[in-house]
């Protein structure tokens, strides 16, 4: 089994545990669920561009920083000029939790990614209900016609969809409903990473469609070649993560880039 397919493996067994937990409508009921969401299309063209990312660890690195809270540091990506942040909530792989959402949703005014492997209706009323505006879906563990039907169901939820790409066969998942399209530079499967990778794919994307490099930016010279290519945001998190104070990380690197 690859590393993708165990997390999707324990995620379909998290998903039956949860729905005998917590019914759809108590997830209705809940605090955030009927807030007005605030657009990533917005954000992404009139701050940075970046979507900071929150991640505690990762299967190929293991414990990447486990030293702060997620508001500790997703207020300070806000401050500094994110358009938007990107908090992992699987647990088992990622070390994340809805609470990092939840405790951070009425202290910052830009969107919010929740960022999990969705394969399941039940996540995206878990995602509404948690106080996110943007859900990721994945095309290496969805078909063409689960992008489609989940992307419906999100819209109808208010909430935005970044669909990640990371090769040429996932194309195909692109429908005209997706908001953003993420390009995956590390592959899911072996989570080797290949920066070339974003530009071979972007070449193939729809000409109107917003389009993200994701990982493997991890320096001010990758973000510049990057941006230059014409790409519309960039999801970055191990480069803030990993170093002592990812605070602090984020407004030198945004300081720098903005030169």
């Amino acid at each position: 089994m690859t590393i993708l397919d165990k997390i999707i493996e324990r995620k379909m067994q998290e998903l039956e545990v949860s729905k005998t937990k917590v019914s759809l409508q108590q997830l209705k009921d809940s605090e955030f669920f009927n807030r007005e969401t605030i657009s990533l299309k917005n954000t992404l063209k009139s701050k940075s561009g970046i979507i900071a990312e929150f991640k505690r660890q990762s299967p190929s690195k293991g414990i990447i920083n486990n030293q702060f809270s997620s508001l500790e540091v997703v207020t300070a990506y806000e401050k500094f000029g994110a358009s938007a942040v990107s908090i992992l909530t699987d647990s088992d792989f990622f070390g994340g939790n809805f609470e990092d959402i939840i405790s951070v949703r009425n202290h910052i005014n830009i969107p919010i990614l929740r960022k999990d492997f969705m394969i399941n209706y039940y996540q995206f009323y878990e995602a509404k209900a948690i106080g996110a505006d943007v859900v990721l879906l994945i095309a290496a563990c969805l078909s063409p016609t689960q992008v489609s039907e989940f992307t419906d169901l999100a819209h109808q939820l208010n909430l935005e969809v970044l669909l990640e790409i990371h090769s040429e066969k996932e194309l195909k998942h692109i429908n005209n409903n997706i908001d953003f399209v993420g390009i995956n530079n590390r592959n899911l499967k072996d989570f080797k990473v290949d920066l070339q990778n974003s530009l071979n794919l972007k070449n193939q994307l729809p000409k109107d469609i917003l389009s993200i490099a994701e990982s493997g930016i991890y320096n001010e010279e990758d973000f510049r070649f990057l941006k230059e290519k014409g790409f519309d945001g960039f999801l970055m998190g191990e480069y803030f993560m990993k170093s002592d104070n990812p605070r602090n990380k984020f407004e030198e690197f945004v300081t720098n880039v903005s030169k």
